[in-house]
């Protein structure tokens, strides 16, 4: 299954129920994760730009919408960011295929050899 870095932050508010009543929110996590079909594999709290970081997988990209989608109408977070991760092997695989992939430069005329001679 595919493999997601999310940055999250909670509202103030969140924060001010937190601190009155402290939970363990990797499971709230864990539960729309799975209910999506996915495996929360890890739940970090973060100093920082964010105040936490999740990895994760799921089966699809509809599969990790859903629990975005789900996690964001709970209305806890101020903000989410996912990051689609690739193993060494998924980068090593894309490496070689861009072989095949060209991309011109702006500006710069790709010529043939038979226009060249």
């Amino acid at each position: 299954m595919p493999m997601f870095l999310t940055r999250f932050s909670y509202t103030p508010e969140t924060w001010a129920r937190l601190r009155e009543h402290p939970e363990d929110r990797s499971e709230a996590a864990r539960e729309s994760i799975e209910a999506a079909g996915g495996k929360l594999h890890g739940f970090w709290y973060a100093l920082g730009e964010f105040d936490g970081i999740t990895l994760w997988e799921a089966p699809s990209r509809v599969a990790l919408a859903s629990a975005l989608v789900a996690i964001a109408a709970a209305a806890v977070t101020s903000k989410l960011e996912t990051t689609v991760l690739l193993s060494v092997d998924e980068a090593m695989e894309a490496m070689n295929q861009s072989a095949h992939v060209h991309h011109g430069t702006p500006g710069v005329t790709v010529r043939t050899p038979a226009e060249v001679a």
